[in-house]
């Protein structure tokens, strides 16, 4: 059966996209007493910076810097986008998210700034086409458990509700391992996953400030998320 997550676990991230710094940091603002936690997206704002979020928030941040290749905004080198999130593990980030794909090398060396500045690291997976089989999301989890990163993070899209089950399903895999895991689905009919995850076991879900833009299909404004935890009991 899946382990049914306690109320103190139930943690939700508002992913914050803005165009520009100042853009950003003003719906990250706005959010904060909704938030739990708050991704910084990096990759959607010119020129993307670190300094204004680590100073004038004080909810734990999620620094992204989501690459064109897995769905986000990032065209720069390899070593110059994981340079920045480097920067955010090493002047007080809570979190940083590097995709499964990365090369190992660059990955190893953000993981080791990490550790040294008690940063945690998310190791993530998209597919923003379909949801792969149960056996290839089981390859991808267990690539993500030997990474040595803090937390998986799957990410798939819902075409059928069994991609739900799927998806929803790899949180028993997480609890037998001992490995916290972030786990829902996209679009339309992947919405109740990101209501149900957090009580299944999941560590995070994430929803879209309720004055800005979604940075996935599907995304509950976060407002709205917490008004359905509410209503279910699950806290303020």
């Amino acid at each position: 059966m899946l382990n049914v997550a306690t109320s103190t676990a139930r943690r939700l991230c508002v992913s914050i996209a803005g165009a520009t710094p100042a853009e950003a940091l003003a719906l990250a603002k706005e959010s904060e007493p909704i938030a739990d936690v708050i991704e910084i997206r990096l990759d959607s704002m010119t020129p993307p910076d670190i300094s204004p979020f680590l100073n004038g928030l004080s909810k734990p941040l999620v620094f992204t810097n989501r690459p064109v290749w897995e769905g986000g905004n990032c065209a720069d080198e390899e070593i110059k986008r994981i340079g920045l999130l480097k920067k955010a593990a090493e002047t007080g980030a809570a979190y940083v998210d590097i995709e499964l794909k990365t090369d190992p090398t660059l990955v190893t060396e953000l993981f080791a700034a990490a550790r040294a500045n008690n940063c945690q690291t998310i190791v993530s997976w998209h597919d923003f086409k379909c949801t792969a089989s149960r056996q290839a999301l089981t390859e991808v989890f267990q690539g993500q458990c030997r990474s040595g990163a803090d937390i998986g993070k799957i990410v798939t899209t819902a075409r059928c509700f069994q991609d739900v089950f799927r998806v929803l399903a790899l949180q028993e895999q997480a609890a037998e391992m001992g490995f916290p895991l972030i786990a829902f689905c996209m679009g339309p009919l992947g919405m109740i996953s990101r209501v149900a995850t957090t009580d299944l076991g999941g560590y995070m879900t994430y929803a879209a400030p309720d004055n800005g833009p979604a940075t996935a299909p599907g995304q509950f404004s976060a407002s709205a998320l917490r008004r359905i935890f509410t209503e279910l009991g699950h806290g303020d």
